[in-house]
């Protein structure tokens, strides 16, 4: 795989110490990986002040994902969220969960709930989105940072921005 950033700089809607939570390239390079497959060229678009990785093979466009933290009960939740061309929700993957509780949101049984929605999905805990007990922040947290990514690239992927 090509040109995935050494150090994705992980953009974050707060300021201060979440800005300089990163994900350990590596763990970037095998969850693309297994979301688009061994073969892929990775490149990187700034949009706004995002960075959004492009996945393709050969001639042909795999998909986009990003890189973001929130913040848990008190530490930040490095995750990606990957979509397919048509801007629906591949997977979302937890890359580094720093909380001593709650890891259960890396789980793949709860994280697969999250393919094949789109931007028009609620996404509500409770709703579309399973809660788990002892991990009620850590749910919420994860939930509406995916929530704002998929919006994110499903409009810049709608506006032209994404190709």
């Amino acid at each position: 795989m090509n040109a995935v950033l050494p150090y994705l700089l992980l953009l974050v809607a707060a300021a201060g110490p979440l800005a300089t939570q990163a994900a350990p390239s590596g763990k970037v390079r095998a969850s693309l990986a297994r979301l688009f497959g061994k073969d892929i060229v990775v490149d990187s678009l700034r949009i706004d002040s995002t960075e959004v990785l492009r996945i393709r093979r050969a001639d042909s466009l795999l998909g986009f994902a990003e890189v973001r933290n929130v913040i848990g009960k008190d530490q930040p939740i490095t995750f990606l969220v990957a979509i397919d061309p048509e801007a629906r929700l591949r997977d979302v993957d937890v890359l580094v969960y720093r909380e001593p509780y709650g890891g259960e949101v890396a789980y793949d049984s709860w994280r697969r709930q999250f393919r094949g929605k789109s931007a028009a999905d609620p996404l509500l805990v409770g709703r579309d989105i399973r809660g788990i007990s002892g991990a009620t922040i850590s749910v919420h947290a994860v939930t509406e940072g995916v929530r704002r990514t998929l919006a994110d690239l499903a409009r810049w992927r709608r506006d032209g921005l994404l190709r």
